[in-house]
């Protein structure tokens, strides 16, 4: 076989890990060498921060340590039956390519997954010696998310967290039999048991007491767990996806699942879908998980503002959800709880603690939640304020036309 250049090796690598989106290195502690004398850090100036063209955060360097693997996936680019390039790193080579990509300041820090190559515990334990050899060799204080190798070993899930700010085991698919279908080799049960294990673990590493309110930095992976569902490979329902969402957040403390719409991928299984779902099916689930984690609605309530367990693709959930309950509103600025006034359309979490502040000295009119709001124009049918009242507008028939927005032509140059 003809030798890779490692130019070739980080084209092949690091495009064949653009699919996993869950990459972004917010909750991150922040860490820094300068006590240590190494390099490295995730806060202060000198980092450099750009996006791709769809909005992706590329600051990280994202790259798989090889696209050889041994399970066949039907959704996955890289299975072995693929007909794609191949490639594998060497430790060091990752190792090196992450401080020279660092020193140029092109990156802030490394996220690394990994096609399955010989066995769970063998891939794995090639990972976790990039992150060890990083932090013990070189005592980079940067920022290293893991991807979790479902079926290794405890004993190695824990070492990649004392070493990685964030871990993450890909639930793939949103529900059980969808998995089996697809990608036979996974077990649902063995992602579940690794999620679990590095719960426990970081439960374990919690210290006790809080700071100002906020929990200590743990030890182990501080930045927490996540997950990733493709989206529109199957038939599961946004009903469906976010359900099992919820019982991810809930089960095994994930601190974000990531929404990734499924992309066909070339001489692809009959059993997928020729066409990927519409990208705003994603944005919509994005906003939906948005409201369960942080506006206390429940996966039921949303799933309400759309049709057939799916979310409405042209209103985002929140008003679509105060549409169909219009005799929930108007609600009053003035006299509402916490509670009522997150469902208020328009309505951010912060204009929210802004109104609870300032009408503890003044009684808020209309003008008022125009300037913490911004618009208010989405806001104006759900509220009463001291001078104003929605009378009719909130039951007007033609009111979701009046707040849908309207279609822009696409430039065509």
């Amino acid at each position: 076989m003809t030798r890779l250049t490692l130019p070739r090796k980080l084209a092949i690598l690091s495009d064949a890990a653009k699919y996993d989106a869950s990459c972004a290195s917010s909750g991150s502690v922040k860490r820094s060498s300068l006590a240590t004398g190494g390099i490295g850090s995730t806060e202060g100036s000198g980092i450099c921060h750009s996006y791709a063209p769809d909005g992706r955060c590329i600051s990280l360097l994202k790259l798989l340590l090889t696209n050889f693997c041994v399970y066949d996936c039907s959704y996955c680019v890289n299975r072995s039956s693929s007909n794609v390039p191949r490639a594998r790193f060497s430790v060091e080579e990752v190792v090196g390519l992450t401080l020279d990509f660092y020193k140029r300041n092109y990156i802030e820090g490394l996220f690394l997954s990994s096609g399955i190559i010989q066995s769970p515990d063998y891939t794995m334990e090639e990972m976790v010696r990039v992150a060890r050899t990083l932090r013990e060799t070189h005592r980079f204080g940067g920022y290293i998310h893991l991807k979790v190798i479902p079926n290794a070993s405890p004993e190695l899930l824990a070492e990649a967290g004392r070493h990685a700010d964030r871990l993450s085991t890909n639930i793939e698919l949103p529900t059980d039999v969808s998995l089996e279908t697809l990608a036979p080799e996974k077990k649902p049960s063995a992602i579940r048991t690794a999620m679990a294990h590095i719960e426990a673990k970081r439960e374990e590493s919690r210290p006790d007491g809080k700071i100002e309110g906020k929990r200590k930095p743990t030890k182990l992976a501080p930045a927490g767990q996540s997950t990733q569902m493709i989206v529109g490979a199957d038939r599961a329902t946004d009903a469906t996806i976010l359900g099992r969402s919820a019982a991810l957040y809930s089960g095994y403390g994930l601190k974000r699942v990531y929404y990734s719409a499924f992309s066909p991928i070339p001489d692809a299984s009959s059993k997928l879908p020729l066409a990927p779902p519409p990208l705003m099916r994603e944005h919509r689930l994005y906003q939906a998980d948005w409201l369960i984690r942080f506006y206390g609605f429940n996966v039921d309530e949303i799933v309400s503002g759309g049709a057939d367990g799916l979310l409405d693709l042209k209103l985002d959930p929140k008003l679509a959800w105060a549409l169909a309950h219009r005799g929930q509103f108007p609600v009053d600025v003035n006299r509402a709880a916490r509670e009522l006034l997150l469902r208020v359309p328009g309505l951010g979490v912060r204009v929210v603690d802004r109104i609870l502040s300032s009408r503890r000295h003044h009684r808020l009119t209309l003008a008022d939640l125009a300037r913490m709001a911004g618009s208010i124009d989405k806001v104006r049918p759900f509220v009463e304020a001291d001078d104003w009242s929605p009378g009719g507008l909130t039951d007007d028939a033609k009111l979701r036309g009046k707040l849908t927005p309207a279609p822009k032509q696409l430039e065509l140059f």
